[in-house]
Order: C-alpha cells, then sequence, then structure tokens
C-alpha cells in the first residue's frame, strides 16, 4: 500500500525512555513514567486526577463500575460510536438506551437525550466522535436536571476543547485512548480522568485489582487488603514509557496534524461547493484537534466504489462505525425506534489517511485521486 490509513510513528526519546525504565528495574505500572504523564494531563489540562489504563476500553469499564451501574439500570450512549462505549456498561447489566446523530456531525444530538430519560436511567455517554465537542453544556444541564451522571469519552480528544475548556473536563469522569491510530500514541493504551473527587479513592481501588495497594504504597494503611470489585487496568512502564516522550511534543504533533487536515479541507473544498461530496463541520463551540479527517458521499454504493476506487491507487481509506442500534449483538435489545443520522453516517463516511509521518504530497495525491473520481461521474 503506498499510503496506508495510519502509520505507528517516533518523534523523541520513545527508544531512550523505554531503555530508562528497563534500567530502572521496574517496568511494571505506576513508576516515574506513569506518574510523569499523569501529571502532565493533571498540569495542562486541570484535571482534578489522571490514570492510566492499559487501553480506552479499561476505562470505561472502569467508569461503568464506579457509576456504579447494575442489571436493569438505563444509559443513554450514541449509536454511532465504538462497541467499547457501550460493551463497558453493558458488562455491568445496563440497557443501552440509543441515541441519534446530529445531522450536521456524528456526535449525539443533545436535544433528544431528554425524551430519552426514564426512572430507570444512571447516565449519559457523551462521545466526542473526531475530538469534535459535544454540547456539554446541554448535556450537563439535563444531568443536573435528572440527577444523571455524565461520563465523556474523550478517545479521540485529547487537546481538544468546548467553549475553551478540556474535553475530558467536563463530566464526572472520561477515557481517554493512545491506540495507535490516535494523536499521541503508545501502542494500546488509556487513561480515566476523575473530575469528581468522590469517585477517586475507589478508582485507584478498582484499577488495583480492588485492593487499596495504592493506599499501603503512601503509606496510610499498614497493609493491603482486598476492599473492592476491580481488575487489572495499570499499562506498564514500557508503555508509559513511550508515551510520555510522545507528550513532551505534544504541541509539534498537534501543528503538523493541523496543517495536514487543513491541506485535505482546502483541496477537497470545491468537491463540495460543486454538491459532490460533504465535508466535517466544526461548530463555533468547538476546537479541531485534527484527530481524524473524513467525507460524506452521496451513498453507501458511492462510497464502496470511492474506497475501492483509491485502494487501487495505492491508498487505504476506510469507513468508520457501523450503527450499534442495528448490531448482530444489540439488534433485538433495541426498542426499534429509527435513528436515521447514525445509518447516514455509517453508510456515507469515509475516513482518509491521518497520520504524524503523512505528507502534504500524500494529502495532494489522495485529492487528486477523489477529484478525479468525482469528476469522471
Amino acid at each position: 500500500m503506498k499510503i496506508p490509513f495510519n502509520k505507528p510513528f517516533l518523534i523523541g526519546n520513545e527508544i531512550e525512555y523505554i531503555c530508562q525504565a528497563i534500567a530502572s528495574g521496574k517496568i511494571s505500572g505506576d513508576g516515574t513514567f506513569s506518574k510523569k504523564c499523569q501529571s502532565f494531563f493533571e498540569n495542562r489540562f486541570g484535571f482534578k486526577k489522571a490514570l492510566l489504563t492499559t487501553s480506552c476500553t479499561d476505562a470505561l469499564e472502569m467508569c461503568a463500575i464506579l457509576a456504579d451501574i447494575k442489571p436493569g439500570d438505563e444509559v443513554i450512549v450514541p449509536s454511532y460510536t465504538f462497541v467499547s462505549t457501550a460493551n463497558a456498561f453493558v458488562l455491568r447489566g445496563a440497557k443501552i438506551v440509543f441515541a441519534d446523530s446530529m445531522n450536521t456531525n456524528p456526535n449525539i444530538d443533545a436535544d433528544k437525550i431528554e425524551d430519552l430519560i426514564t426512572p430507570r436511567t444512571v447516565a449519559i455517554v457523551a462521545v466526542h466522535y473526531g475530538g469534535i465537542a459535544c454540547r456539554m453544556d446541554i448535556i450537563n444541564n439535563i444531568a443536573k436536571k435528572n440527577n444523571l451522571l455524565v461520563i465523556e469519552d474523550a478517545a479521540q480528544a485529547v487537546d481538544s476543547y468546548y467553549k475553551d475548556i478540556p474535553l475530558g473536563s467536563l463530566g464526572n469522569m472520561s477515557a481517554f485512548s493512545f491506540h495507535e491510530t490516535k494523536n499521541v500514541i503508545s501502542g494500546e493504551g488509556g487513561m480515566i480522568v476523575l473530575n469528581d473527587e468522590s469517585f477517586i479513592k475507589r478508582a485507584e481501588i478498582i484499577r488495583e485489582k480492588g485492593t487499596n495497594r495504592s493506599a499501603f504504597f503512601r503509606g496510610e494503611v499498614d497493609k493491603y487488603n482486598w476492599v473492592d470489585i476491580g481488575s487489572s487496568f495499570l499499562p506498564s512502564e514500557l508503555t508509559a514509557a513511550f508515551l510520555y516522550a510522545q507528550l513532551e511534543k505534544l504541541d509539534e504533533i498537534q501543528a503538523k496534524r493541523k496543517l495536514l487536515w487543513k491541506r485535505y479541507y482546502d483541496n477537497l473544498k470545491p468537491l463540495e461547493a460543486a454538491g459532490k461530496i460533504c465535508l466535517p463541520v466544526i461548530p463555533e463551540y468547538a476546537s479541531n484537534n485534527a484527530h481524524l479527517f473524513y467525507i460524506l458521499c452521496g451513498s453507501l454504493e458511492e462510497r464502496t466504489r470511492l474506497a475501492e476506487y483509491l485502494k487501487t491507487s495505492g491508498i487505504l481509506s476506510v469507513f468508520h462505525y457501523i450503527s450499534l442500534h442495528k448490531s448482530p449483538f444489540y439488534s433485538q435489545k433495541h426498542d426499534g425506534r429509527e435513528l436515521p443520522n447514525s445509518d447516514y453516517f455509517t453508510d456515507c463516511l469515509l475516513r482518509l489517511p491521518m497520520y504524524y509521518d503523512l505528507s502534504v504530497d500524500d494529502i495532494n495525491y489522495i485529492c487528486e485521486k477523489i477529484s478525479k473520481f468525482y469528476n469522471a461521474v
């Protein structure tokens, strides 16, 4: 493949820091590099407490435990999202109530949330698709009025903002991803953020297999015991070392990604003006962290033909999520409501290559091929 969809990258001291971690004699979790990463997020973005996890999926599963989800509880989740968003709560026995996307972007339609609330509703999960903020004022107001928790799935939202407030800091808790497809990466890896102080102590216990081991190492208890449910959610120091090297270069990474995003947008704007495609919409209340770039095709058939055409040109593009309310696992549990906007993005959204090592020349080539495809139609 001439231009892959994604390519992991080195930008700084990743190898050196991994070697330092090994030389330290401690490569299990919560060592020096884990603490450095967590402090970075707390200091830069004002998160009350940040804890690294092995994945964003694990961070979401911790959120579900902290929310004290019980069988029969209801959680409102957008249908257009990755399976982990919903699965974390299904594992605790929750009923998922799927919400539709907005018609302008794939985020949850905040105006439709209130109609979905019942006496069994416990939480609203806001997924910031592509790092673009959901309408958090509306969501938080609904949650406050109905005594619900707000959980931010900020997997794609590192260094992105809602009205100048960092995403991940607006809900009771949030989850981030450092998977190799994200802006800053560690291969696998994630983070849970606790903005409500009442969750912090229990989060440490859940993350340490249900033990009070963290309190023991701080000298707060004389021995550690099994005190709650939990699992092994800590990443190794090798993962944290790699991640910290990337965090040191966050501004450089973001500047490059934003340049690439703008080149895509500028090159493809004439096709949108001609009515051939639709481009991403960035609302005035949201910033753009350039996590991904997508176009919206006219139909599923058109998208399939374009993706195949790009593939024959050495370019790998991918569709993204398939509406979870129509998934083989959950379709029979869904209440039957049509979610047309989610289905539209399922059928028509095509993600284009986006990674740090992508060049402007690569983007020019991709855009030329897309233009050639549409101009031949």
